[in-house]
């Protein structure tokens, strides 16, 4: 059974996956209609949400863990329409329009082709949409961090020891890395056989290769394996739990590599699954010392990360 405090924020394979679906979809496409139910997602009034309707999509761009759609692009407009999907935001499509009911549903977006509808499960509304004017408009609500999918190791490597904090705060930071979150993280240092808790400041070359390595290996199979499972539909179960990952959410089941059980660390509203035959050298991390080291380099709310700047 998966843990309750696991995040299930959609990552960079799963928000790969939906651009690529958006693209089949409303590329060229007109925007005749937006609803926001919601008066708590529009997180900006200039420009206004409806200064997208009646014009066509010309860009799609991911930006992090946020989801832009850019209309008129290049064309002397340049208006983003840009979404963050936080917890338990999710995207839907439909062939027929569909109403916002301000409940679930939290917006409403028409095309000529269709209709994609934001929901949010739960009580805690934390999905936000964002306008923006124009490069500099989306520029700013870019936290920073670099691709990892393209970045050379040379430039991971910089980024990596540019501050000196723990392997799951600098991989899970989006102004270090650009859309790795809670789940590809655990899978990511597993692969790599590296602590969650190891600094940054003391890692050996080798193993600041190896972690490059896992990192766009590891993202690049679950965009692969993400796109396969969806086959040309819309993806419709995001989720950070899955069967096939190798320890995220998968507290006390064995270890795909070893057969040992994996481990947790829980602090506030995160978790952290590992294998300590694999990564720690058999060490369990939970102790007094490690309660203070993440007090002082881990957020202590999902929002603390997502919007630090």
């Amino acid at each position: 059974m998966y843990s309750l405090i696991c995040t299930i924020m959609p990552e960079l394979p799963d928000v790969t996956v939906y651009i690529e679906a958006l693209k089949q979809r409303i590329s060229g496409r007109t925007l005749t209609q937006a609803q926001i139910a919601n008066v708590f997602l529009v997180r900006t009034i200039d420009p206004p949400v409806d200064a997208c309707v009646g014009h066509k999509v010309t860009g799609l761009r991911r930006v992090g863990k946020r989801i832009a759609i850019g209309f008129d692009v290049g064309l002397g407009r340049d208006i983003w329409l840009v979404l963050h999907l936080m917890i338990a935001g999710r995207l839907h499509w439909s062939e027929r329009p569909r109403k916002a009911d301000g409940r679930r549903t939290l917006a409403s977006f028409v095309f000529d082709s269709g209709c994609l509808t934001l929901t949010e499960a739960g009580s805690q509304k934390r999905a936000s949409l964002h306008m923006a004017a124009g490069e500099a408009g989306l520029a700013a609500l870019d936290p920073g961090g670099i691709d990892v999918m393209t970045a050379p190791l040379d430039l991971f490597s910089w980024a990596l020891v540019s501050g000196n904090h723990t392997l799951k705060r600098a991989l899970t930071d989006p102004r270090v890395f650009s859309g790795i979150g809670n789940a590809y993280s655990d899978e990511i240092l597993h692969r790599a056989r590296l602590s969650p808790i190891k600094l940054t400041s003391k890692l050996t070359a080798e193993e600041i290769a190896t972690l490059h390595t896992a990192t766009q290996g590891v993202l690049q199979e679950w965009i692969e394996r993400l796109r396969a499972q969806a086959a040309g539909k819309f993806p419709e179960k995001v989720t950070a739990f899955r069967e096939e990952m190798a320890v995220h959410g998968r507290y006390r089941q064995p270890c795909p590599r070893c057969g040992a059980k994996i481990q947790r660390i829980r602090y506030a509203s995160n978790e952290t699954n590992y294998c300590a035959v694999c990564q720690t050298g058999g060490r369990l991390l939970a102790d007094r010392a490690l309660s203070r080291l993440l007090g002082q380099d881990w957020p202590r709310t999902l929002e603390e990360l997502e919007t630090s700047s």
